[in-house]
């Protein structure tokens, strides 16, 4: 055993020895075992995908509405000092915003293939967090019910929280009321993940739920919070290239941390009511709970009830320096 090998050891046996590095690095290594960057980035992608077709829905419901009615109302003076948005909104501009049945058309019909996308992945991730084996997910009918949930739940959370965070981060706006409206914001956000997470798990798994619920939802409104501080203070006043640029990146960024936030919640969950931990940082030997992950994992990937996986283990190897 040479001297790296028997430092990192020693920091492995001093991490399993304490409960709460114990927990922390037994999230991160599960996570990592189910693959969950990979997965992260999926959820993203159809999120990106979805965003896209929304925004063409959005500008176009604001064409029908109407340069001179639009540049009346909150909304349109708000949009009004973003880039891209600002050149085509008011009387005087040159190019107005102008609805089209075409851009509806394409605008709903590619939110909802990106919505779809955006429900399965996330469907498929929470079955893969929690290694339920292939034979007991559930069926393409019942995938497309819970994506009906799952959206229903989404616009309305995204909505009510999207409006505290905005009240919480608006200049003009008291120390006290802000911070009460980002507090309310945490609380719907902590009942948002709550549901989300019972919408998009199998029926096989029962319960444990809230305490990622509560991680998820307060580092989603202080993620929220950010991003609207970002967009308000930053992308407001920048030129329409680089607010188009920055308005791209940011955005995809943005979906990707909120993806693995949640993923990251989600393993928080398994790993707790399954107490998956301590994990070992090398091997061998692997403790109980490395077994049991890797258990869980080969047995996943069961399809049919005529099939079975069995799992076995060697005996560890002396891993003692050998005496002379």
């Amino acid at each position: 055993m040479n001297l790296i090998e028997r430092a990192v050891r020693a920091v492995d046996g001093l991490q399993q020895r304490r409960r709460v590095p114990a927990f922390l690095f037994a999230v991160v290594k599960k996570y990592g075992d189910d693959r969950g960057p990979s997965l992260a980035a999926l959820i993203a992608f159809y999120g990106f995908l979805a965003m896209f077709p929304l925004l063409l829905l959005f500008t176009t419901v604001l064409g029908f509405i109407g340069n001179d009615r639009l540049q009346e109302t909150a909304l349109g003076a708000t949009l009004s000092e973003f880039p891209v948005f600002g050149e085509q909104i008011g009387r005087d501009v040159t190019q107005p915003l102008k609805g089209s049945t075409f851009g509806l058309v394409i605008g709903v019909a590619g939110l909802l293939y990106g919505s779809l996308g955006v429900s399965q992945a996330a469907q498929h991730a929470m079955a893969q967090l929690w290694n339920v084996p292939g034979v007991v997910r559930p069926g393409f009918p019942t995938r497309i019910v819970r994506s009906l949930v799952f959206f229903l739940i989404l616009a309305f959370g995204l909505a009510l929280t999207g409006y505290l965070s905005g009240l919480a981060t608006g200049g003009s706006r008291s120390g006290p009321f802000r911070l009460l409206a980002l507090l309310a914001s945490g609380a719907v956000d902590v009942a948002f993940y709550l549901a989300m997470f019972r919408a998009l798990t199998p029926r096989s798994v029962h319960g444990g739920f809230l305490p990622g619920a509560i991680v998820g939802g307060l580092g989603y409104a202080l993620l929220l919070a950010l991003g609207t501080s970002l967009v308000q203070h930053q992308l407001r006043h920048a030129e329409a290239l680089y607010g188009q640029f920055g308005f791209v990146l940011g955005l995809l960024g943005w979906l990707y941390l909120v993806s693995q936030l949640t993923l990251y919640a989600a393993e928080l969950n398994v790993v707790l009511a399954r107490r998956l931990w301590p994990r070992s940082i090398v091997q061998p030997p692997l403790t109980n709970a490395d077994e049991r992950v890797l258990r869980a994992i080969a047995e996943q990937e069961e399809r049919r009830p005529e099939q079975s996986v069995g799992v076995g283990f060697d005996p560890a190897p002396d891993t003692a320096p050998a005496e002379p």
